[in-house]
């Protein structure tokens, strides 16, 4: 156990400088920049409506406390419903 504990200690202690051999890579790396931030794409007028009706034919199934596959034919039909 103390030999077990010995090497574990040793190997710790090694690490930094055995891994910067084993790496191949020579002299520190410089660090690499963030990619700039983008704002999301806005989504398409018929995709954010199309969102907007599942949405509210989901609160309606969930007002009118449907379960199941009475939910799921409802929602169906509330989306396809012009």
């Amino acid at each position: 156990m103390r030999v077990l504990l010995a090497v574990l200690a040793l190997s710790v202690c090694l690490w930094p400088l055995l891994g910067s051999h084993a790496g191949g890579a020579e002299g520190p790396q410089p660090a690499t920049e963030p990619p700039p931030k983008t704002p999301a794409p806005i989504a398409d007028s018929a995709d954010a409506a199309r969102h907007a009706k599942r949405t509210a034919c989901i609160k309606q199934a969930r007002e009118k406390r449907l379960i199941g596959a009475e939910k799921t034919q409802f929602i169906r039909d509330c989306v396809a419903a012009p």
